[in-house]
């Protein structure tokens, strides 16, 4: 029988993963799944240009996992049993259950409202490409001098408030920041993000907690009222619930707890990657929920499995960082340097050549989704019996 892969999710980490899987392992001996909502692959990190009118050059899974032996199913997760290693889907043909041997659970995440009222009503949120849809067709309706407010001062919000000024200069943008504008960054990176941000009129309430949103304004805890025809929500990320409701080891806040070769921790055949996983990096600090963490753990993912089915050497990625990436508009950037536990070091690249680079970082990201091994030459390997079970003889002397 053939050993059944199903991958959870087709973002980066799940595209990576299963065509990386198809790379590595037999296609007589293996049968991988990827279920996703969407026909296409959905460059997250561009949702900020789509949501201000820009196309994006269109990435279908047809194409890009024809002859790899992956099998695309189109289907909604609705629950995963652990116990009897299932998952529940509703498809356009209606419910059905997929049976796996093995797990990766790659769902990722999405807008995170912190409960603050208002927000699941009135906000807008750019984590995935319905949301920047929306947000795409309530800009085109607003008229010239209508207030935009950016809630949020993390990289996307940054992204999102200069990507939106940028595109309509008439609009009155103002980001809120719970912070100091980039007080993460280095002197360096934040003086030319404050350069951008003056130079774009973009207006900035810092150390500022928006605590209420209304169809017309937000609510701060100082007791001010911010006037926003439109409200762009940009706090940070929730995973997936679907973890949470299941009997896997989670954390507070439903990340999938897992060991070092991304499989999780109570449940052996299943393994988690990108934002859905709570993945410890240098430091002992946990990765952050970005496109950086989550590709590396799905070569670490994918690999691992392989090396267990074949009996190999179980893989190393390495798990670190180099760089923050923002882009400021099409035109400026800032490139912040960071050591391998993320934080910043004094050299940060700035203006026109870090767009550049960013641009490159993101064309580089979706060629890595298919191209899963990076262009470095692979062998199929059979799977073999001892390599199937929880573990083996290389695993438990590594």
């Amino acid at each position: 029988m053939q050993h059944r892969i199903i991958v959870l999710g087709a973002g980066y980490t799940g595209a990576i993963a299963a065509g990386r899987l198809s790379k590595r392992l037999r296609r007589e001996d293996v049968a991988i799944t990827l279920v996703n909502a969407e026909p296409d692959f959905v460059e997250r990190v561009r949702m900020h240009q789509l949501a201000v009118g820009h196309d994006l050059k269109p990435r279908p899974f047809s194409e890009m996992f024809t002859g790899t032996g992956v099998e695309l199913k189109l289907a909604k997760v609705t629950s995963v049993d652990v116990g009897r290693r299932t998952v529940a889907v509703i498809d356009t043909n209606g419910a059905d259950e997929l049976e796996y041997d093995s797990l990766v659970y790659a769902l990722g995440s999405g807008w995170n409202t912190h409960g603050v009222p208002g927000t699941a009503e009135h906000a807008h949120e750019i984590t995935g490409r319905p949301g920047a849809l929306r947000l795409r067709e309530r800009l085109a309706g607003l008229g010239a001098g209508q207030p935009v407010v950016v809630v949020g001062g993390g990289l996307t919000g940054l992204e999102a408030a200069t990507e939106i000024v940028e595109a309509r200069p008439d609009l009155d943008v103002t980001l809120a920041a719970r912070g100091g504008l980039g007080d993460w960054l280095s002197p360096k990176g934040r003086r030319h993000l404050r350069k951008v941000f003056d130079k774009l009129g973009i207006t900035v309430h810092e150390h500022t907690a928006v605590t209420g949103v209304e169809a017309d304004r937000v609510a701060t805890a100082d007791g001010k009222s911010v006037p926003a025809a439109v409200t762009v929500w940009t706090t940070g990320f929730a995973v997936h619930p679907i973890a949470k409701a299941t009997a896997l080891e989670v954390t507070g806040t439903g990340q999938i707890v897992v060991d070092g070769t991304m499989r999780s921790v109570s449940h052996p055949d299943v393994y988690a990657i990108g934002d859905a996983a709570m993945v410890m990096g240098p430091g002992d600090k946990p990765l952050r929920m970005s496109c950086a963490s989550g590709t590396p753990t799905a070569w670490q993912a994918a690999d691992a499995i392989a090396a267990r089915l074949t009996g190999g050497k179980l893989p190393n990625a390495p798990l670190r960082y180099f760089n923050q990436c923002i882009s400021l508009g099409r035109k400026e950037g800032v490139i912040q340097y960071v050591t391998a536990d993320d934080r910043a070091v004094r050299a940060a690249l700035t203006g026109r050549l870090a767009a550049v680079y960013k641009e490159l970082v993101c064309k580089g990201a979706a060629w890595g989704v298919a191209n899963p091994t990076l262009g470095m030459p692979t062998r199929r390997r059979r799977v073999v019996q001892e390599g199937a079970q929880a573990g083996s003889a290389v695993e438990a002397s590594a």
